[in-house]
C-alpha cells in the first residue's frame, strides 16, 4: 500500500492505494487540476493539493482517518458526474475517473 496525503479546505486527507495504482491516482488529480479551469460552470468542485506520497503511514490521531482509494475515487466520480457542464466535454474526465474506479473495483473483487 501507498498513501497519498492531500490538503483540502477542511484539512488533510489520507488516501490508501495499492502501490500498482498510485501513479494513476496522482496523474488523474494532476489532470483534473489542469482541466478544472476550463469548466464554464460557476460551481467548480474544489480539488485537493497533493502534499506527499509515501509507503508507510502511522497516524497518531483519529482526526484524519485513512480513506480507501476506491471510496475516494468513487466520491470523486460522483462529484464530477453531478456537474451541469454544457460547454466543456466532461466525458473525457469522467472516463478517466471511471477507468481507475473500475480497476480498483476489480482489485477488491480479486482479494
Amino acid at each position: 500500500m501507498r498513501y497519498l496525503i492531500l490538503q483540502e479546505q477542511t484539512g488533510l486527507r489520507f488516501v490508501a492505494m495499492p502501490d500498482s495504482h498510485m501513479y494513476q491516482l496522482v496523474a488523474l488529480l494532476k489532470r483534473l487540476h489542469k482541466e478544472i479551469g476550463k469548466l464554464t460552470i460557476a460551481d467548480r468542485p474544489e480539488l485537493p493539493v497533493i502534499v506527499a506520497e509515501c509507503t508507510g503511514l502511522e497516524l497518531l490521531s483519529d482526526a484524519c482517518p485513512v480513506e480507501e482509494g476506491l471510496a475516494y475515487v468513487s466520491r470523486l466520480e460522483r462529484r464530477f458526474a453531478a456537474l451541469q457542464e454544457s460547454e466543456y466535454p466532461l466525458v473525457s474526465l469522467l472516463t478517466e475517473i471511471r477507468a481507475l474506479q473500475a480497476q480498483l473495483e476489480f482489485l477488491n473483487e480479486e482479494e
